[in-house]
């Protein structure tokens, strides 16, 4: 007897746990807001225009959207970033400092810092040689800004958005990735078939990886920093680097699908990620419209391919690596590949862009960010 009714009180306090939990959920979501048993919501934010200076694919501002609440519009946030005839300019970069509970916009011609608690703009700085594609440091604090397709980066405060320092770097800076040590930048010039590598102590340059079969456009890297993932010109492929002895280890293409021209970028596949368990690789197909997914690891098996509505040129996942987001609007969930919700504004209009990033929020106060490379998570 004592057993069964310790066995009935186990059941009864799972039921009430689950009742409470789905009763906290619920009184959230209708205050606007789904928070989920743990108290953490979490959010993906859409930074447009984020396809070129196209209005068309949600207009401009930051779109939030709530990732637990089967990716519901929540609002939109004023930003600043126009061209000097004051129409909306193209945003280049998107990167959240924890530390300061910031995002960070970069478009053409200036960088925006935006207070996460209030969504209110801190300050808008523009920069000799314009914006592009920046990283942050793991700890908040430093930026590594690229020039428009210049020469050189920008080592920015993030706190203050003053220049450190400027690290001379090849002809045409434009994507760049922090690794998670903090250690290492890791700086594309598309007009190289190198990487380039500096060190984020003394913001100088220390490796360069390759050469490639042509210049390199967006990349990737693992949570461990020993390989990194590369899209260069003219490939409906990628290749694989040596972070570590600076060689180049492999070229894959892409099986069963010409290459062709593309609307925008010029190359077939501008757009890779790992999924955060570094199991599969998911690479972009411009021409085809389509994402074709890879195993991640020697020989990099092709396993599969999904159409999309629209052109993609960029690919991100959510945190926990549950759902692919490509730039095209689409939200995928990963393990079963199906497409699970359009990305829509407040208008029921489709929205997309090539920067968006997950950050989770306990009350008002970012705990997590992800990022818009889709780096590997293990670590």
């Amino acid at each position: 007897m004592k057993a069964k009714t310790v066995l009935l009180i186990s059941l009864l306090a799972a039921a009430i746990f689950m009742l409470t939990s789905a009763r906290v959920a619920i009184m959230n979501k209708s205050a606007g807001t789904f928070v989920s048993a743990d108290g953490i919501k979490r959010y993906l934010y859409v930074a447009t225009p984020g396809i070129r200076d196209y209005l068309g694919y949600g207009g401009h501002g930051i779109l939030v959207f709530d990732i637990n609440d089967h990716h519901r519009f929540v609002k939109r946030i004023s930003t600043k970033g126009f061209h000097p005839d004051h129409t909306p300019s193209n945003v280049k970069g998107i990167a959240v400092s924890i530390a300061l509970n910031s995002i960070f916009i970069s478009t053409i011609e200036s960088l925006q810092r935006i207070d996460l608690a209030t969504d209110k703009l801190v300050w808008e700085k523009t920069f000799e040689g314009g914006c592009d594609r920046m990283a942050i440091s793991p700890d908040g604090k430093t930026m590594w800004l690229p020039s428009f397709e210049k020469g050189f980066w920008n080592v920015v405060d993030c706190a203050t958005g003053d220049i450190i320092k400027k690290i001379d770097v090849h002809k045409k800076a434009h994507n760049t990735i922090c690794g998670p040590s903090g250690q290492q930048v890791y700086m594309g010039d598309i007009a190289s078939p190198w990487l380039y590598v500096a060190d984020a102590k003394k913001q100088e340059l220390v490796n360069k990886i390759g050469p490639f079969t042509n210049f390199v456009r967006p990349f990737t890297i693992n949570g461990k920093e020993t390989l990194v993932f590369v899209t260069v010109d003219s490939l409906l492929g990628f290749e694989v680097g040596d972070l570590i002895t600076g060689k180049k280890l492999a070229h894959t293409e892409v099986k069963g699908w010409n290459p062709g021209p593309v609307r925008r970028h010029g190359n077939p596949s501008h757009g890779i990620a790992l999924t955060p368990d570094e199991k599969e690789l998911w690479l972009a197909d411009g021409h085809n419209m389509r994402l074709h997914v890879f195993n991640a690891a020697m020989p990099y098996q092709q396993l599969t391919t999904i159409p999309l509505q629209d052109m993609p040129g960029w690919i991100s996942f959510s945190i926990d690596g549950k759902y692919v987001y490509p730039s095209s609007g689409e939200v995928i969930e990963t393990k079963t590949r199906k497409i699970i919700t359009i990305l829509q504004d407040e208008f029921h209009n489709n929205a997309a862009s090539e920067k968006m990033l997950e950050i989770d929020f306990a009350g008002n106060k970012a705990v997590k960010a992800g990022d818009q490379f889709g780096i590997g998570g293990l670590r």
